[in-house]
């Protein structure tokens, strides 16, 4: 039976709402378990800290919600907008969009749960640090849930955007190459800056005293982390805002696309892999102060090198974009 364009936009938009929100809804989840499940050994451990422990459980909790929250945004807002054009383009732009949020929200969901786990242990061994470490666990998720923000972000120019006057073809795959890149690459970053946020709260509470340090390492550590999600970002700005030429080959369609993939999937590692050097480097800071600078210098020389892969990914990305 034929349908019309209208059916296959509102098709589109009622999967994108569904992977938005089922998506989103795995790392927010997670990161709420491991948050509580932290929670429970940390009251086990000290009884007498129960009350902090719990307030900073729901604390971290909410946090960890909040991608799981952008993600509801856009699942309402392609349940119930109306959109009424006569471009098949539009059908990719409502898919993507899902795609973008849903996939976008799971490493900061994760991420998120790390540092509130580490806080809420650190609080029934130093029930004295209760404050520092809310506030080095609050800084710390803040910084996790950028990349799911990146991902709002290119979600919103996705539906708020008109696309309509642009040749279909290659421009449907260029759009859906958009959501992945900026979807994709935000799991890394998101998981790997929880990573580093996680052992800042372990070092706070195990000296005290180092508390300002051990967060300026974490922050450093932290924002080498996110920067492969920014490279999806960047991707995602180009095949949104790049008029392509029409055609009628399959070629310049799968070039774009596999260009969303190529930086959307390569951004994964590297966010993950800086977020584990990253997090030796601000455990061995509490550990031995004396240290910091040596500390500090082996961090970015190996957070680098890790760096290259999410730039290759870039270059061929960039490659299938341009040349091809």
């Amino acid at each position: 039976m034929e349908q019309d364009i209208q059916t296959w936009i509102s098709v589109a938009a009622y999967s994108g709402a569904g992977i938005a929100m089922g998506c989103g809804a795995i790392g927010a989840a997670i990161g709420e378990g491991y948050t509580a499940a932290q929670a429970n050994y940390a009251i086990s451990r000290n009884p007498g800290a129960s009350g902090d422990i719990v307030k900073s459980m729901l604390v971290g909790q909410a946090i960890a919600e909040s991608a799981s929250i952008f993600a509801l945004v856009v699942a309402m807002i392609l349940l119930f907008t109306n959109f009424s054009t006569e471009s098949y383009v539009t059908v990719s732009v409502v898919l993507s969009a899902g795609l973008c949020m849903g996939l976008g929200a799971i490493g900061s969901g994760i991420g998120s749960g790390f540092p509130a786990g580490a806080a809420c242990i650190g609080m029934s061994r130093q029930p004295g640090t209760s404050a520092r470490l809310t506030t080095n666990m609050l800084i710390g998720s803040a910084v996790c849930q950028t990349p799911s923000i990146f991902a709002l972000v290119t979600s919103f120019i996705l539906l708020f955007t008109n696309f309509s006057d642009r040749p279909l073809s290659p421009t449907w795959a260029a759009i859906i190459g958009a959501g992945l890149a900026s979807g994709l690459g935000a799991i890394g970053s998101g998981v790997g800056g929880g990573l580093v946020a996680e052992t800042s709260c372990e070092g706070t509470a195990r000296n005290p005293e180092m508390a300002a340090p051990v967060t300026n390492i974490m922050l450093l550590g932290q924002a080498v982390t996110q920067t492969t999600a920014i490279y999806g970002l960047l991707i995602s700005f180009i095949l949104m805002f790049k008029t392509f030429p029409a055609s009628d080959s399959l070629a310049p369609s799968m070039a774009l696309l596999g260009a969303g993939l190529c930086m959307g999937i390569g951004a994964i590692g590297p966010g993950i892999g800086e977020g584990l050097t990253a997090r030796s480097a601000v455990q061995w800071v509490s550990r031995n102060p004396k240290s910091i600078p040596e500390l500090t210098r082996s961090m970015l020389v190996g957070q680098a090198v890790a760096e290259s892969t999410g730039i290759y990914a870039l270059v061929i990305a960039l490659i299938l974009i341009f040349v091809m």
